[in-house]
């Protein structure tokens, strides 16, 4: 154990492949930032906007000006270019870091995993030494010029790839994907227009294929991606995957970001044949042979007890908290206790209607609601079958009409939800008033389980 643990964390690696994911990484969230800011979703989730739905826990995080949500996407392009070129590296990491997550923390309903996932690695690139090489840092310091860096600075990544898909993989052991083939029963004829394979998605039989081949395509691509055998076929296989999933699903840069990121997994000699074009960006010897003692910082902490212990506990965290569903009852795509931040990707075709009653004693009279008044088409799609963000717009219509002078002492709401195409139920009573009910970590006991008649 001794030592793996030395080989998987403390031993000196070459520093290619943190180069090239460095790169990759930072390319990727450039574009993406950049479609952004072209397609004009600044103004649909951060200005053109009423409400904000809150993660537990964060609602302490609040909507900036217009223009101050502007400046942070340019700051997130800018950071952006830092990581790529490894310019002022750490402080371009940790602004795209704090930048990306905030507004991730604005408004739940326009959570994505992928959004997740880049949090999550953000927050790694801050810690790594990746500007130690290939870098304007480097070329600009010579002192911190690195052929080598510790291990775990490249293993961290790989373990937090494996870990995504692997849960992605048990999350489609179930029994709606892989014995009835849905969601994919429905999704896939929707494409059947596709030139020469269209047609193909028209038959039941296609979408138990796709259902079966992405459950353990998830499962197993972490062990092919990590054997030197059948690395590049496993890569190859990634990119067919995740293209064929963004051809058919709108599911914007992830496929991109997936491919470019899983480049970390290949050896040394494909990092050094990658970068030979760098050298001529850089002007640099790819591969000088520096003494490792030129990075001190590293250097005097890889005997400590807090690298093991940030592993333990950074691991321990990512394995356990996607989990957590298991300490619920019920359906999970029912209640969606738990559902979030578990890398459960496309796995249920989920839509709700709901209608709310306001009661003002003041006149005595309940009246309804125009959820249009308030919301913009996706977030009132999203509240309508999450639980918890009915519970928040019971609360903001409560205090938007007190502030009108009225006196509310009861909202309820009459919602009916669809999951996988089956009819349509009652999330809850339609009698209930949601302001005495709160948001918590314990069971929502007031939702009807799905199975009740």
């Amino acid at each position: 154990m001794r030592k793996w643990i030395k080989h998987t964390t403390t031993k000196y690696i070459d520093v290619a492949p943190l180069v090239t994911f460095r790169i990759l990484f930072g390319i990727t969230t450039f574009i993406s930032t950049l479609r952004f800011l072209l397609l004009g979703w600044v103004d649909l989730h951060f200005v053109d906007t009423k409400v904000q739905f809150k993660y537990f826990g964060f609602e302490w995080v609040k909507l900036l000006p217009a223009e101050w949500m502007y400046a942070i996407h340019i700051l997130m392009l800018m950071a952006s270019i830092g990581i790529v070129f490894g310019a002022f590296y750490r402080i371009s990491a940790i602004v795209f870091f704090f930048c990306f997550t905030f507004c991730e923390l604005i408004d739940i309903t326009y959570y994505l995993n992928h959004y997740y996932f880049v949090s999550i690695i953000a927050l790694l690139m801050c810690l790594v030494p990746a500007n130690v090489n290939y870098a304007l840092d480097s070329w600009r310091n010579p002192t911190i010029r690195q052929s080598k860096v510790p291990a775990w600075t490249i293993n961290i990544f790989k373990i937090q790839l494996i870990f995504v898909y692997f849960f992605a993989g048990i999350a489609k052991i179930n029994y709606d994907w892989l014995v009835e083939a849905l969601p994919l029963k429905i999704w896939l004829p929707a494409n059947n227009n596709l030139p020469l394979v269209g047609r193909v998605f028209n038959y039941t039989s296609t979408a138990y294929i796709f259902s079966w081949a992405g459950m353990f395509f998830d499962i197993s691509i972490g062990y092919f991606l990590l054997n030197n055998y059948t690395r590049i076929w496993g890569w190859l296989l990634l990119v067919f995957f995740h293209l064929i999933t963004g051809l058919l699903f709108q599911i914007g840069v992830f496929p991109l970001v997936m491919i470019a990121v899983t480049v970390i997994f290949f050896d040394n000699n494909v990092h050094h044949r990658l970068q030979l074009l760098m050298q001529l960006v850089f002007k640099l010897n790819g591969r000088n042979e520096v003494s490792v003692i030129n990075l001190p910082y590293y250097e005097k902490s890889l005997n400590k007890m807090w690298l093991l212990a940030f592993f333990v506990t950074w691991f321990a965290f990512h394995l356990l908290f996607p989990l957590r569903y298991l300490l619920y009852p019920g359906n999970l795509c029912w209640t969606e206790e738990g559902y979030r931040f578990s890398w459960r990707v496309m796995l249920m075709e989920k839509a709700g209607t709901a209608t709310f009653y306001v009661t003002d004693d003041l006149i005595g009279k309940e009246g309804v609601v125009d959820n249009k008044q308030f919301l913009n088409l996706h977030q009132e799609k999203q509240m309508a079958m999450q639980p918890d963000l009915i519970l928040q717009y019971a609360q903001f219509l409560k205090n938007h009409y007190e502030s009108l002078g009225s006196q509310v002492s009861k909202v309820r709401a009459e919602v009916y939800v669809t999951l996988n195409a089956k009819p349509s139920k009652l999330l809850m009573a339609d009698t209930l008033n949601l302001l005495t009910v709160s948001d918590s970590w314990k069971p929502k006991t007031w939702i009807f389980p799905l199975d009740e008649k």
